[in-house]
């Protein structure tokens, strides 16, 4: 059996790297992705702990994780695609005004 500490480790590292995406780079699409990887970083934990209490609370909890995340994404994309297409960029400093 794998020990917790090595699920939290991969978990940290994921949400690190999800972090560090949000934080460095300058493309809309990228920032979604980055934002969808500390999700599952966020998961991988629920799972583990479920796992190692020996219950499946992190796994219906993960449900109800993906769910939102799906609806994120659709709505991000959405969004993502009208602003592309009135400003023909996807850099989010292009985007610092609430007019078109």
């Amino acid at each position: 059996m794998i020990p917790l500490s090595y699920y939290l480790v991969l978990s940290g590292a994921l949400f690190a790297i999800g972090t560090a995406g949000v934080f460095l780079r300058r493309n809309i699409i990228t920032l979604l992705l980055s934002v969808e990887i500390m999700l599952n970083a966020v998961n991988l934990t629920f799972v583990a702990f479920g796992r190692q209490q020996g219950v499946v609370d992190g796994q219906i909890i993960t449900f109800f994780v993906m769910t939102v995340a799906a609806a994120e994404a659709a709505v991000g994309l959405g969004l993502v695609i009208a602003l592309f297409r009135g400003r023909e960029s996807l850099n989010p400093e292009a985007f610092t005004a609430l007019k078109w």
